[in-house]
């Protein structure tokens, strides 16, 4: 395994996790995750224990299931504490995913206090503790309440949460196998900055595409192409964080935000007019540009159905930045003696809007080699389509900028530009 470096600070204890040498079936669901949660938890075996499985329907990658032990005279909170998560992963997608990295990232955001207990890995999965709360839904993002809670948590895990970076050339962290002399040109895809990170992420995925056909290898190389060029038009931005990048989740769609239950009063438990969030599932998580997160989160305002006319506006952009800066600023260790906030949130909104166009890049690619390996019931092919006209509108507005092409603008770039 190879050593990692938090920052300059040397990866010392991370990686103890128990380990069960089962895995999770969705032929025989009840019974490979009864195993499961029995190999975890024994107790749960005896004579007044009812175990039963709650499906979570909200992601599109992995299976995820709620373990609770609903033995009589227990209260609803009492079966939620002692609630577990059993998360089991999508087939095939050790070919978009670091699973080793991802449970890195568990155990690095459960230190800061960022991330529930992770209680064990097994052959194809992980189980953690429950969070309390509610998984949000697209249009409960686009209210104040939650838009700002979550620009507070994202600002905190950019400003607290070391990155993760390798300390010499990696495996593929798609599979765990090496790419050989493909490696240095998938890690230094973006020179000066250090592996893993967004770019290199997109440069293992485009690698990954399928190839069997002459339009696939087609594809595969205008998509290359296209890469090469957003890194040099991108990668070298000045932004947040050492390098210009911060620990990003880089999947804040709507079901990985957790509203968590309010008090007895009924008072949000951070009070005044912010609700209280957490964050779920780390397996994208890497380093980033600050403006990629947010311009990826601001795309899920419009859901899996990418609905345009939600997303947010200029104004809307500009209040959770400004909460986002805020909070950055008066959690980053070493900040400076005084900050211009209104200056940074202005600098961060304008790039923001130049990163506007990467996420539909990003999950485009994903999409693609999703529908190639998946057996959830979802129409990848055509999400990827989706998404990828997302990042050529994009590339059509900004080269159109200041020209008469006569071209309109796309559906989501005339929202992008709504100021109200």
């Amino acid at each position: 395994m190879p050593s990692h470096d938090f920052n300059g600070v040397a990866n010392g204890q991370l990686g103890q996790l128990r380990y069960i040498p089962l895995a999770y079936d969705s032929e025989t669901s009840d019974s490979s995750a009864r195993a499961l949660i029995l190999a975890l938890r024994p107790e749960w075996s005896s004579p007044d224990s009812n175990i039963e499985f709650v499906p979570f329907k909200d992601g599109i990658t992995n299976t995820l299931l709620k373990a609770v032990n609903r033995k009589d005279g227990l209260s609803k909170e009492d079966i939620d504490r002692e609630a577990i998560l059993l998360r089991a992963y999508g087939h095939g997608t050790d070919v978009l995913i670091d699973r080793h990295r991802e449970t890195q990232n568990h155990e690095l955001l459960m230190r800061c206090g960022l991330a529930p207990e992770l209680l064990a890995r097994f052959d194809n999965g992980m189980m953690y503790r429950y969070i309390r709360g509610t998984a949000s839904q697209p249009a409960d993002l686009r209210t104040p309440p939650i838009y700002l809670a979550v620009a507070t948590r994202l600002a905190q895990w950019h400003a607290t949460v070391p990155c993760i970076f390798e300390t010499h050339p990696q495996k593929n962290g798609l599979n765990g196998s090496s790419h050989g002399p493909c490696e240095p040109a998938i890690d230094h895809i973006a020179p000066g900055k250090p592996s893993p990170n967004v770019w290199t992420v997109m440069q293992k995925w485009i690698m990954a595409l399928p190839t069997k056909t002459d339009i696939q290898r087609a594809r595969q190389a205008s998509l290359q192409q296209e890469l090469t060029r957003l890194v040099e038009e991108l990668s070298q931005r000045p932004g947040l964080g050492g390098n210009g990048l911060v620990f990003a989740h880089c999947d804040l769609l709507s079901g990985n935000v957790i509203v968590e239950p309010r008090g007895p009063s009924g008072i949000a438990q951070g009070g005044g007019h912010k609700e209280t969030i957490s964050f779920i599932d780390y397996e994208y998580a890497t380093p980033s540009p600050a403006a990629f997160d947010l311009a990826n989160h601001f795309a899920e305002w419009g859901g899996f159905e990418c609905d345009y006319n939600v997303l947010p506006t200029r104004a809307q952009r500009l209040e959770f930045i400004r909460e986002y800066v805020h909070t950055y600023f008066s959690l980053l260790p070493g900040k400076p003696d005084s900050i211009d906030e209104e200056a940074e949130a202005q600098k961060l909104l304008t790039e923001v809007d130049i990163f506007r166009g990467v996420p539909g890049f990003y999950w485009g690619i994903w999409a693609l080699i999703q529908a190639t390996i998946s057996h959830i019931d979802f129409d990848y092919a055509e999400y990827a389509e989706i998404r990828l006209g997302e990042y050529w509108g994009w590339r059509e507005a900004t080269e159109s900028t200041g020209s008469s092409t006569g071209k309109e603008l796309s559906l989501r770039e005339k929202r992008w530009a709504q100021l109200e």
